[in-house]
């Protein structure tokens, strides 16, 4: 089937509004050659952007931007929001057409492996983002997520620039056709906090994954999860992410519920 580019563009983003208008708008964002990056663009995912504006602001951090609209200092936080729910509805999509005898269970974690952070933190390092995005080297600062939130701006950036359909397209055929093993994604390690979630519903138990303390500034900050079962407090864990902290509480939770299981099954024998 022939994928039709001629989308139509978000009023905000058309012909009306070039890149020069927001270069002479955000001058601050000029820091990359736009050759170079339109080059990188192109080698990586096969074609040259129209609007170079959006994709230098989808690697610009928020630890460098000085400017601001109203309450919003001009980084790749928005775009990345955006490219969330892009990517999120493009893997389920093809996820959705590859595997059509698989439960919907199935389907949510792989589409949870493909996006989780640390599985875009990595594919940014292998596409060498961090020559490309913008951000304070002060050594105190560690961004664990940079090169994943980084990533999702990018899905952001393209979409406004080209629409859903093309980079729908972008990311099976350039992303995950080409860099996502999905055979051995499907061996990988499992997601304890589905699997637990999974195992309440259907053994009919109350589990709550709690943010329990956050600790450190805004560029560094460590949280702290805590996994209450039917009322009683099992695991903690902290991380520098609240999802990773709820991945590492919810491994911890489990092996004690595995440990109680096999200890119950050794009285009753």
């Amino acid at each position: 089937m022939r994928l039709d580019l001629a989308v139509t563009m978000p009023p905000s983003f058309s012909k009306s509004s070039p890149s020069d208008k927001f270069k002479k708008m955000f001058p601050f964002l000029r820091r990359t050659k736009d050759k170079d990056l339109s080059k990188y663009i192109k080698n990586i995912f096969g074609f040259y952007p129209r609007n170079i504006t959006l994709y230098e602001l989808a690697f610009t951090h928020k630890s460098v931007a000085d400017e601001s609209v109203g309450n919003y200092r001009l980084s790749n936080e928005r775009l990345e929001y955006l490219g969330d729910a892009v990517l999120g509805a493009a893997v389920a999509d093809f996820l959705f057409k590859t595997f059509p005898t698989q439960s919907e269970g199935f389907l949510t974690e792989m589409r949870s492996r493909i996006v989780s952070r640390s599985s875009l933190n990595k594919l940014s390092q292998k596409l060498g983002f961090e020559d490309l995005i913008h951000y304070s080297h002060n050594g105190n600062m560690k961004y664990r997520s940079l090169g994943g939130n980084a990533f999702e701006a990018l899905m952001g950036a393209i979409y406004l620039d080209r629409g859903y359909d093309f980079t729908r397209h972008i990311i099976v055929s350039r992303i995950i056709k080409v860099h996502i093993d999905l055979e051995q994604l499907e061996q990988n390690e499992v997601n304890f906090k589905s699997k637990i979630l999974e195992w309440s519903q259907k053994e009919k138990h109350s589990v709550s994954l709690n943010l329990i303390d956050t600790k450190g500034n805004k560029h560094e900050k460590l949280y702290t999860v805590e996994v209450v079962v039917d009322g009683k407090e099992y695991a903690q864990a902290s991380d520098y992410s609240i999802k990773g902290a709820e991945q590492l509480a919810a491994e911890k939770t489990w092996a004690m519920l595995e440990e109680e299981k096999s200890k119950a099954g050794a009285r009753k024998s």
